[in-house]
């Protein structure tokens, strides 16, 4: 598996339409291969930004790197410049691969 994650710094008070644009976006992720679950996670804030972190679980990093070569992401991805006024710099890419697993049930 493979567990891909962007950081986002969202400016105080624009948090709602962040999360809008991502309510409302046409991921393309649920026909890509290899992809398992989204999750849009809130984090702490401060004065100046509210942390979020986008995170996708793939079948390898493989599959999410064909992923990041393929029509379904440059659709996905086609508005995100739109969206800038509302964070902080731009996403902040973090991929991670498993060391050591433990799932209950298997």
């Amino acid at each position: 598996m493979f567990l891909a994650m962007n950081r986002f710094k969202v400016k105080r008070g624009s948090e709602a339409d962040f999360e809008e644009v991502w309510r409302s976006r046409d991921s393309h992720l649920e026909s890509v291969p290899g992809f398992i679950e989204f999750r849009l996670m809130k984090g702490p804030a401060n004065d100046e930004f509210t942390l979020y972190a986008s995170h996708t679980i793939w079948a390898s990093k493989s599959a999410f790197e064909d992923w990041t070569k393929s029509e379904a992401f440059r659709a996905a991805h086609r508005n995100a410049g739109a969206n800038k006024p509302l964070y902080i710099g731009g996403p902040e890419f973090e991929g991670f691969e498993p060391v050591i697993e433990l799932v209950p049930g298997r």
